[in-house]
């Protein structure tokens, strides 16, 4: 098996565990640390990932990169890695639209980049059979095997650029859909003196579902910031397939409500996130 260096833009909790999935595969992971947080260089030196400063000196010694931002951000680090003149793999693996993800791989293949279309399902990958990276394009069997080794399981459906984000925006959809909808719920029972009783209603027969619902809608708060674009691009995904997205859309304003508790030690109180819900500033 050829030695790769594979760049990670960025190794945040779901990168850093696809750069030890390529590590343990016998490649060298590689970031670039120029403008990036203090946090993401202690863990990028924690799993001994490669620093090349610069996104140019990454896209210098590595034939593959891997895309894992924010949505909102996909397209502008796409462009960037272009501006460096990168002519490997580009494989994207953001939660983005179908609609977004064709537009970059056209971006990339007038530059003669190879794309390959990524969607994660699960969490960080640290365990086996629990994290599948969806793969679609004509050289998905390539970015697989940069993962073979594990635990990340990968997945390749087939050839068509934005299958392999579909899935994962119709995944999300309900997931990370119906805890905003939960949210949403607890904080309009909460406005009309109902939540007791609601909660009275869901706990009948020995459910747990009141505690689960208050759970989720405390613990989402630590995404709620990268939430909010990835509502937007499932909009964008129903919309562009016939259905309503005003749905996600609404969802979305729901995770900005809460997208300042980004860092907050220790989680929030309900009380706390169920206040910051009903005013619109968040």
């Amino acid at each position: 098996m050829e030695k790769l260096n594979i760049g990670f833009l960025h190794p945040g909790a779901m990168g850093i565990s696809l750069a030890a999935s390529a590590q343990n595969t016998g490649h060298t992971a590689c970031w670039a640390s120029e403008g990036r947080s203090q946090q993401t260089h202690e863990r990028a030196a924690k799993y001994g990932l490669v620093d090349t400063r610069t996104l140019e000196g990454l896209c210098d010694i590595c034939s593959v990169i891997v895309s894992v931002c924010p949505p909102h951000a996909a397209e502008e680090v796409a462009a960037q890695v272009l501006q460096c003149s990168f002519d490997g793999l580009y494989l994207d693996a953001n939660a983005i639209s179908p609609q977004r993800t064709v537009r970059i791989d056209q971006s990339m293949r007038k530059a003669g980049v190879a794309f390959v279309d990524g969607g994660i399902i699960g969490g960080p990958a640290w365990e086996p059979e629990r994290t599948w990276l969806y793969l679609s394009g004509q050289e998905a069997g390539r970015a697989a095997a940069c993962f073979s080794a594990g635990p990340l399981e990968t997945s390749v459906i087939g050839e068509s650029i934005g299958k392999a984000a579909a899935l994962k925006m119709c995944y999300a959809a309900y997931t990370k859909g119906t805890t905003a909808l939960l949210c949403a719920i607890l904080t309009t029972a909460e406005e009309l003196g109902v939540r007791e009783e609601l909660e009275t209603e869901w706990s009948r027969n020995g459910s747990d579902f009141a505690a689960q619902a208050r759970e989720r809608a405390r613990r989402v708060t630590a995404k709620a910031w990268r939430f909010v674009g990835e509502m937007e691009e499932i909009a964008k995904t129903f919309q562009g397939a016939g259905a309503p997205g005003d749905f996600h859309a609404a969802a979305a304003d729901i995770y900005r409500r809460i997208a300042h508790f980004k860092g907050a030690h220790p989680t929030p109180a309900l009380e706390e996130v169920l206040e910051a819900l009903r005013r619109k500033d968040g």
